[in-house]
């Protein structure tokens, strides 16, 4: 499959606007309604929040390994990760609110405080890839977009950027070794490739990703 154009500039615009839409989507929610499923098994929509709030942190933590040089992981270990989606039920519906926001909001800031030196220094992703510190922002933007949705609050894939579900698409189907993909909306096609519910015809079950 050709690589469709994802540039730098798209990836911080998609991260932006995938915040936006995170935050719109919580900013009503009281203590019932963040208590309530999300879309992925077995976590609640305070789960989703802690882990996408944790994962603002752990972004963070390669931000300052690009600007200073000093190697910083971005989770300690796999239970550190672990810890911070599970203290999310702990929390209240106020508490998680501020700390999405603020973690948000962290990041933001240190990405952009980045020089160009900077942003093209080598940092390592929980996965173990190397990649240069442009890339952190496509990895923000597919975290607050696909989880946006994954609330359930109403945000379908249908609203997420085009060109973001271009990008999306191109890259869970070369992960997932696909050639063929289903005809339908790409909303759609977006949804079935991350495994969430969608309404293609005859397409074949996948696995959750992300």
């Amino acid at each position: 499959m050709t690589a469709p154009t994802r540039t730098f500039t798209d990836a911080r615009e998609w991260a932006r606007t995938g915040t936006e839409l995170l935050l719109g989507a919580v900013a009503g929610l009281d203590e019932a309604g963040f208590s309530a499923p999300s879309v992925l098994p077995e976590w609640t929509r305070k789960h989703l929040a802690a882990h996408v709030a944790a994962n603002a942190g752990a972004l963070g933590n390669l931000v300052h390994w690009a600007a200073t040089g000093e190697r910083t992981p971005m989770y300690a270990s796999a239970e550190e990760r672990a810890a911070g989606i599970a203290k999310g039920p702990a929390l209240s519906a106020d508490e998680l609110r501020s700390w999405l926001a603020a973690s948000a909001h962290r990041l933001a800031g240190g990405l952009d405080r980045l020089t160009d030196e900077q942003w093209r220094h080598e940092v390592v992703t929980v996965q173990g890839r190397t990649v240069p510190a442009t890339e952190l922002p496509w990895m923000r933007a597919r975290e607050v977009c696909v989880h946006a949705v994954d609330l359930d609050t109403g945000i379908t894939f249908a609203d997420l950027p085009s060109g973001f579900l271009t990008a999306l698409v191109d890259e869970i189907s070369t992960k997932r070794g696909l050639t063929e993909l289903p005809d339908g909306p790409l909303p759609e096609v977006a949804a079935w490739l991350a495994g969430r519910p969608h309404t293609l015809a005859d397409a074949p079950e996948l696995g959750p990703w992300l």
